[in-house]
């Protein structure tokens, strides 16, 4: 056999076999505001970055296996069947909080801060990173976050995003008050909810706690997960061992809303105001690693607790 012809007939092999695995291309696009992240020529998610009605940069759409939505439309677009036009800052997903010296980035409006899109400090084909500056109601910088974003797809049944984030005290001293009300969020797609028109999602934590009671409790992952015609399909968030306060407490509502919250104490736990304070003096950085995984079926059959122990072992690095 010539060389030309066994070199043909073995990537032949090798596209074929990548195909069975359901490996595809994922490629980044800068696009009118937003960086878009496509899996083959199929949309995953876009970074929405200049956005003068978003008071934060958010993902939106995030499109998970069998090609479903896994976030809410609202506020972003007009509302989906089953969705509730509520708490307009849960706008998809995102990282923010409530209390950072004294000023709210958590919820939108009058008065409230922004965190503003500065620049992309790096860019490959499958992650980036960004530098964001925090400001109050009058335009004055906070503090600052580094955030990087990679992007996995494994299989056509899974898709995962791992976001790094780093807040930097480059002003002055930063206090990351304690309230419930952060802070690494998603706003699911409404068949996830425990309650609502259209709601027939389930709960779990690493803990084994089911059900509602996940609100404000600590775990290294929580999974939420619900049927679509004959399949489930789920949602995990992990929180990696190298985290402030890990494993962290969980924001997670029975309506949709999930965010990882390792400062809220006082109402997560009764704990004395104040207790939940994260400070940081001038000059002083502090990094969290989360995944988001988007996969097919139900935590058991996802094998969640085995895939969060990999991912777990890998050592982050701030």
């Amino acid at each position: 056999m010539k060389l030309a012809s066994f070199a043909s007939i073995l990537l032949a092999f090798v596209f074929s076999h990548a195909l069975a695995l359901g490996v595809s291309k994922i490629s980044l696009k800068k696009e009118n505001g937003s960086l878009v992240v496509n899996v083959g020529d199929k949309l995953f998610t876009q970074y929405v970055y200049k956005d003068a009605k978003r008071a934060k940069p958010v993902l939106y759409p995030v499109i998970g296996p069998l090609g479903l939505p896994m976030t809410r439309n609202y506020p972003l677009e007009e509302a989906a069947k089953g969705e509730a036009k509520d708490h307009p800052h849960h706008a998809s997903l995102w990282y923010t909080h409530g209390e950072v010296n004294g000023v709210d980035f958590w919820a939108v409006g009058k008065g409230k801060g922004k965190i503003v899109h500065q620049d992309f400090l790096s860019m490959d084909a499958t992650s980036f990173t960004a530098l964001n500056l925090w400001q109050n109601a009058e335009g004055k910088t906070i503090c600052q976050d580094e955030r990087t974003l990679s992007f996995y797809a494994p299989s056509d049944q899974d898709r995962a995003i791992d976001i790094s984030i780093t807040i930097k005290a480059t002003v002055g001293d930063v206090t990351f008050g304690d309230t419930k009300e952060g802070s690494m969020g998603i706003r699911m797609a409404p068949q996830f909810r425990l309650k609502g028109e259209v709601a027939k999602g389930s709960a779990l934590n690493s803990e084994g706690i089911v059900g509602k009671p996940v609100w404000g409790k600590r775990a290294s992952w929580i999974s939420y997960w619900a049927p679509f015609g004959e399949k489930e399909v789920g949602i995990s968030i992990f929180d990696h061992p190298s985290n402030p306060r890990h494993p962290t407490w969980w924001h997670a509502r029975d309506y949709g809303l999930v965010a990882a919250n390792p400062f809220g104490l006082r109402h997560f736990e009764g704990k004395p105001k104040g207790a939940g304070n994260m400070v940081l003096k001038k000059g002083e950085s502090l990094t969290f690693h989360y995944r988001f995984l988007f996969h097919s079926g139900n935590p058991k059959d996802a094998e969640i607790s085995q895939r969060y122990l990999d991912w777990s072992k890998d050592k982050k690095t701030d």
